[in-house]
Formats: structure tokens, sequence, C-alpha cells
């Protein structure tokens, strides 16, 4: 595990870490990437204004996420980049000026610290944040198998402006739907979860934004996987799940290499 440092000389110290790399070494046939793995706000933004528990619960980060992403390196033996800051500083999984890249009000949790912001103050966000990480991000992929499939991993709230979700775990895609097609594959075959497309979010509201610069635009397959944050709040549940999610990952790159093979 690496971490990787800003260079700006007024950056404060804690500000130093935004990203980490697990695996590096691997080689395996995937790149993991977890763009809200961490709930983490430098002492700098003064907590944003919020207190312990809205900074614990999930509008911060995703819960269960980042435990489920190293299981899966592990299981997978392939490199995972995950962020070290909180959603809520820089939403890593965001194009640049989107709305909500940086929120103001979080579901039900108005966010002080991001309220009325400037555009220095945005561009600085990005500058300090978003960049660095995007930049690990291609880095690894540039050290990967040339054929390697990205995969970025995530968790949801079970309840979600008071509505219960049933979802359970959302295979997501944008223009490429290679591997999202083959998982839902083995998903109706394989599994009694309920398991949906582009649910519960789509690509209409802006999640896709790491599978379309890092994956889309490198030629390589990709896929978002969404998983309901109560079915791994445990280490026994996130060992079971990164099991199942890793067969369901290299049986459907073991299939799309196939077909590649033989078109």
């Amino acid at each position: 595990m690496r971490g990787v440092e800003l260079s700006r000389a007024n950056v404060s110290h804690d500000l130093e870490q935004v990203a980490e790399v697990v695996n590096p070494q691997s080689g395996g046939a995937f790149v993991l990437v977890c763009e809200h793995a961490s709930n983490r706000i430098p002492s700098a933004l003064n907590g944003l204004g919020l207190d312990d528990d809205a900074r614990g619960s999930h509008i911060a980060w995703d819960p269960g996420a980042m435990a489920l992403a190293v299981q899966m390196s592990e299981t997978l033996h392939s490199p995972l980049v995950a962020s070290l800051v909180s959603r809520l500083v820089y939403d890593c999984n965001r194009e640049p000026g989107h709305p909500s890249a940086v929120l103001a009000r979080s579901e039900l949790h108005d966010v002080p610290g991001n309220a009325n912001l400037s555009e220095t103050e945005r561009a600085a966000r990005e500058r300090d944040y978003y960049s660095p990480f995007c930049n690990v991000v291609a880095e690894t992929i540039q050290v990967a198998p040339s054929d390697a499939a990205l995969v970025t991993i995530h968790s949801f709230t079970p309840v979600y402006f008071g509505k219960t979700r049933d979802v359970e775990i959302g295979i997501l895609h944008d223009s490429d739907s290679r591997l999202a097609d083959l998982m839902l594959h083995s998903a109706q075959q394989h599994t009694e979860h309920v398991v949906r497309r582009n649910e519960p979010y789509s690509p209409e509201d802006g999640v896709t934004h790491t599978l379309k610069l890092h994956g889309i635009r490198n030629g390589l397959a990709n896929v978002m996987l969404e998983v309901r944050s109560d079915l791994i709040a445990t280490a026994d549940t996130q060992r079971q799940m990164a099991e199942m999610l890793s067969g369901w990952l290299n049986s459907a790159l073991a299939n799309l290499t196939t077909d590649a093979e033989t078109a």
C-alpha cells in the first residue's frame, strides 16, 4: 500500500495523502477503484461544520465499500486505488463542474463548509483532491496489463430520503455494457440477491464519470458495482460478497476475452 503526496508547499500536513494504492505490484487482470472509501475531512476544513453523526453517515462516504474493495483486490490479485478524503470535500466520481462534485446539501443534511463557495475555492478543492486522485488512477492503469478491466466499487444506503430500497446489488455501466451484460447473466444464474442494471443510480445521475474518463477513453472494459451497505456491514459478509462479485467478474472477463479471440 502506498500513499500519494501533494507537492504544493502551502498544503497543510494532514492534506498530504489523498489516495492510496493497495496491491500495486499485483499485476492482475483488473484495476479496482473506490472513490468514496473514506469519510476523512482534513482538519483545515473544520469538519465542514458537520457533527460526528453526519460525518460518520453515508453522506460522507460509502460504508463498507473500502473493506469490500480490499477483499476483492486480494481475491482478484489486482491493484486498488482508493480515495483518502470524504466525498463531501470533493466527489472524485463526478466530472469537474458537476453540481454534485461539492455538495452544500446532501440528502437531509446541510453541509455548512460547502455553502457559498467561490469559484476559486471550488477550483482549489478540484486541484488539491480530485486531480491528484485521477492522476493515481491513470498511473495505475498505465502499468496494468493492456487488456485489464476497470471496476469501481461503491455502497449505497438502504433508506434514501425516507424510502426503502429493495435493490441489493446494482451493476452499472455507461455506453460500454460488455462486462455489465455478462455479470447480469451470472447474477441471474447464481444468486437470489436482487440485482439490477443501472440501479439505484443511472448514468444520467453523473455516477459513471470514472468509467468514462479512465475506462471508455482508454478502451478498457469497465463496470461500476453498487452494494447495499447493510449487506457488507461485517467482515464475514464483506468476504462473502467479495468472493461472489469476484467470481462474476472473472467469469465475465474470461467470456469477454473468448468472444474477442473468436471474433
